[in-house]
């Protein structure tokens, strides 16, 4: 894992060896950023013509799927917290302070997915939602998939109460292994564990997946957090690319 940038990479997920460039955002990257929200951006430093994106999240499990360049002009004004592509030269993105940055990629039939999981989204399983989604428009296998899960609240700091507890309970039977107990109707909420035991579930190869194991409450060099600043100062931006081909 490279933390010595303005980005954090991780070589055992994804390189461009692979065909894939794939970044989790710091606060200090996220300031040198001016994303609209829904309206692609070129990226700068691509060959050729490259875009940015990044759309509207309102914490379900609906994924945005591009399967067509991006045009000048293209506007995406809906809701999503997934965005999944098979166009090179695109940069799909999620923010997130706290939340749970997710980059998905099968190099064998070229596609990729970013996902944004807070603890709605992940328990209610959006990560394998959009796995299933990459596998029904892509025709992608759980055994080809890479899936890395970025820097976000940790198990250390993220103190959840009952009303996240029952939905824990009523999705998962096995919900006591992702939860330290922190007193009557409290604990502390693993969600990088509970995705990582979604993942796997499906048949993402546990050697396949990944953790930047970093708390963006504890770091406040590194990641803005909403939980330990009590607002939203800035949110981290986590982006993938396919590589156009040569």
């Amino acid at each position: 894992m490279h933390t010595n940038l303005p980005v954090i990479t991780v070589p055992a997920f994804a390189s461009s060896r692979d065909g894939v460039r794939h970044f989790f955002g710091t606060r200090r990257h996220a300031d040198s950023l001016a994303l609209a929200i829904g309206v692609p951006a070129a990226a700068a430093g691509s060959r050729g013509k490259g875009w940015l994106l990044s759309v509207k999240q309102v914490h379900g499990t609906d994924a945005l799927v591009l399967d067509r360049p991006l045009i000048e002009g293209d506007r995406f004004d809906g809701g999503w917290d997934a965005l999944v592509t098979d166009q090179p030269g695109v940069t799909v993105t999620v923010r997130t302070a706290d939340c749970v940055p997710v980059l998905i990629y099968d190099r064998r039939r070229r596609a990729v997915a970013a996902v944004h999981a807070g603890w709605r989204g992940a328990v209610a399983e959006i990560v394998p939602k959009t796995i299933d989604l990459l596998m029904a428009r892509f025709h992608v296998m759980s055994e080809d998939l890479r899936v890395s899960i970025g820097p976000s609240a940790g198990p250390c700091c993220y103190e959840v109460d009952e009303p996240v507890l029952s939905a824990l309970r009523r999705q998962m039977p096995e919900w006591e292994s992702v939860v330290r107990n922190a007193g009557e109707g409290r604990a502390q909420l693993d969600l990088k564990t509970l995705i990582r035991r979604q993942v796997e579930r499906i048949g993402v190869a546990p050697l396949h997946v990944t953790s930047v194991n970093l708390c963006t409450i504890c770091h406040d060099d590194l990641f803005y957090s909403y939980r330990r600043e009590g607002r939203v100062n800035g949110t981290m931006v986590s982006g993938i690319m396919l590589m156009p081909r040569r």
